[in-house]
This record gives structure tokens, sequence and C-alpha cells, in this order.
């Protein structure tokens, strides 16, 4: 998103506009933008920038952000505040294509396009799950449906429609919405109440800056939807071949890409449960395994390799994937749920009224359990043993070594 990160510094007047990040990865093109490029070597240590946005950072921060997909309902809140306090900031929050696969971002777009509250919200797609690629036409066409010109036009012809029939007006109004999203896409986002533009080339600056241009100049009253297409790592052919090697990015060789990990002679705990696992579901067929978009670092990938009809990758959807468990546990499956510490609080409350109160079956594989380093305190598993061990029918186990480990599996 350097492309992307230039832009909007350069249309938009943060830190008084407020910029909201999801989730954070993206983040560090702002970092430096924001007076912290001194610091930049110094992300992710002690002492150092934070991974992710982070409002005691700056001013430029002006929410904080590691768990995916609160962007838009952050977004939302500062401006509905900007509308009571009389306030013209414009508020622009930038939401990534995997974070739309959680259902708190159409909560939020939900009640956003209801309230016809204006803000700006930038889906970076870097994934071919929601649009095909970009061509000419589409960022032509982006331009044209976001300019002066044409709500003007709009406008003039909601003007000239309002005297006729409801009926009629309500009949031009859909048609309008049918065929802006024929030519461009967006009809979900349409629904929702959002004006789409797009989707559009997120690395040409020459289409870039001119849509956000129109997007901050516009009377549209209400939300809208700029939907981009970007490549992860674009510009650094290491990271364009491994995109997933290179999320939560630590030090590495420029030259060769080879990232500085530590290591260690001892199996690591997820290697451990995932081959455990794969064991016992060799024996037994109803063993099944969910993870919440996170298969690597959870022991699923394994897993899925060895049993793919069986490995269930549900997305950012916590929630969902423990009530899916406990679907698949009323039908006499044993679903083991591997998911990270910090990322089990998103669904507590599905663990305590889905499967603690009917006492279903369901495995929890929590990774990340304790401090975890440089992510810093927003994916710490400080509260896990607390939160689980008072609910009812919970049984609540911690390995003190990797020999434990198995055993507790083999439970």
């Amino acid at each position: 998103v350097v492309e992307l990160t230039v832009a909007l510094h350069h249309v938009f007047d943060t830190p008084k506009d407020k910029l909201i990040w999801d989730v954070g990865h993206q983040s560090y093109p702002h970092k430096i933008l924001t007076g912290r490029k001194d610091k930049i070597r110094t992300l992710r240590q002690g002492s150092g920038l934070s991974g992710f946005t982070k409002r005691s950072e700056s001013e430029f921060d002006p929410f904080g952000a590691a768990h995916s997909s609160t962007s838009i309902s952050a977004g939302l809140g500062i401006a509905t505040a900007n509308k009571l306090s009389n306030k013209s900031d414009q508020v622009i929050a930038v939401i990534g294509d995997g974070a739309m696969s959680a259902g708190m971002a159409y909560e939020a777009m939900n009640n956003a396009g209801d309230s016809k509250t204006k803000m700006i919200v930038i889906l970076n797609d870097n994934d071919m799950s929601i649009a095909k690629p970009v061509g000419a036409m589409k960022s032509y066409l982006a331009k044209i449906f976001s300019g002066k010109i044409y709500f003007s036009f709009r406008e003039t012809v909601k003007m000239i429609i309002s005297s006729f029939s409801k009926r009629f007006s309500k009949k031009a109004g859909k048609a309008e919405d049918f065929l802006r999203s024929a030519v461009t896409g967006g009809t979900l986002f349409n629904s929702l109440g959002f004006y789409y533009v797009g989707p559009i080339d997120g690395h040409d600056l020459d289409v870039l800056l001119p849509i956000l241009k129109n997007a901050k100049e516009s009377n549209h009253n209400g939300p809208i939807l700029i939907h981009i297409k970007t490549q992860k790592g674009k510009g650094y052919s290491f990271a364009e071949k491994s995109d997933d090697k290179y999320h939560g990015v630590t030090k590495f060789d420029v030259q060769t890409g080879v990232q500085q990990k530590s290591t260690t002679k001892a199996p690591a705990f997820t290697k451990v449960f995932a081959n455990t696992l794969i064991e016992h579901a060799k024996k037994d067929s109803k063993i099944v395994g969910i993870t919440a978009a996170m298969p690597s670092g959870t022991g699923m990938d394994a897993f899925s390799k060895v049993f793919p009809d069986r490995t269930f990758d549900v997305g950012i959807a916590e929630q969902h994937a423990v009530t899916f468990a406990a679907g698949l546990a009323t039908e006499g499956y044993k679903p083991y749920a591997a998911i990270y510490s910090t990322f089990l609080q998103r669904a507590y409350d599905q663990v305590v009224h889905d499967v603690a109160i009917q006492c279903l079956p369901v495995r929890f594989a929590i990774d990340r359990a304790g401090l975890v380093g440089a992510d810093g305190a927003t994916h710490a598993g400080a509260f896990d043993i607390t939160y689980l061990s008072t609910l009812p029918n919970f049984i609540v186990m911690a390995a003190s070594d990797e020999a434990e480990l198995v055993r507790m599996v083999n439970t």
C-alpha cells in the first residue's frame, strides 16, 4: 500500500482528517511519512515502534488496531462524533479483503449505510476473491462515477424525478444503482448503503489521486467505498513470490529476502500438536480441524495436507468458527478449533453459549498463549486461563513441555 499511503497523505489533511488502518501491518509506510522514519528500525522491538497503529505513539494514529475488522466501526464512531460536533473533518478507513470476511465489518457497513454518515472506506483487495483484474475501462469509469460532474448531474436528475410519483422515483433510483453496479461491480456495497467506486489499480497514482480528491470533495450524503486492487509486496520480488512470509515482517536481508528468525533445537509446540493430531486422525475419521485464517500459525496447514476434506479454514471469523465446531460436535464429530489465544477472546460468547452450556465436546487448541514478544500487548494471550476456567464443563490444560502436550492431545 505504498502508493495508496502516499496518495492519502497527499490528498487529506492528517492528523486533522482521521486515517484509520485496519489491523496495522500495512501501516509501516504511514509511520515513515508521519515523523517516525528515524525510529523505523526499532519496529517490533522493546521500547521501539509498535508493529501496529497505536494512539499513544503518534497523533497520526487516531485509533489503535491489531485485531482485524475494527476500522469501519471505529471510523463510523469518529465520523458520527464529527457530525454531532458540526466538524467537517474527513474520516478514512482502510481495510483489506481478508478483514472483510469478518462479520463485524458488515455490521459496521450496515450501520454506516443506514445512518447516511459521511465517511470513506477504502477496500484494499490484494487477492482475487472479490473482483476480477482491473482494466483501463474500469479505472476510467471509476473516475467518471466519482467526479463532481456526475454527482451534480445525479442530483439534478433526482430533483426532476422527485416531482414524479414516489413509485417512479424509487424505480429510477434502483435503475441508476443497477447501471452503475453493472459497469463497475459493487452491488453488495450499494445494497448496504455505500456509494461504490472501483475497482481501480491501487498502484497507479494517476488513477488514485483524482478519485481520492473526488471522494474528499463529494457532496454525497452518505458513506463512500473505494475498491482498489493491489499486489502484496509490489516492487520487491521476494515478497511478491511469498507474500504470506512478509505478513508480520522481521529483520531480513534485502538482497536475498531471508528473514532473521531465532532457531531452537526443540520442536515448536505448534508442530508437536499438528503431528500428534494427524496420527490420531489417521485412526479416527471423526476428527476434524478448524482454523480462522491462521492455518500455518496453528498447525492446521500440516493437518490439511493429510486431511484436506476434514480441514476447515473459515476466514477471519472466530465467532463463526466456534459455533461451527459446536454444530459438528452435535453430530458426533470431534472438532479441534485451533485459534490464537488473543483471537479467541472475540468468540467468548460463543464459547459460553454454544459450547460450554451445551456441554459439547469441542477441543480448543489455543496457540500463542502467554506473552508473545514482538506483537505486543494486543496479541498477548494473557487472559485465556482466567476466562475459560470460570466456565462450566470445561477442562483447561496448559502443557509445560512437548511430551506433556502429546499426552494432552491423547486425552
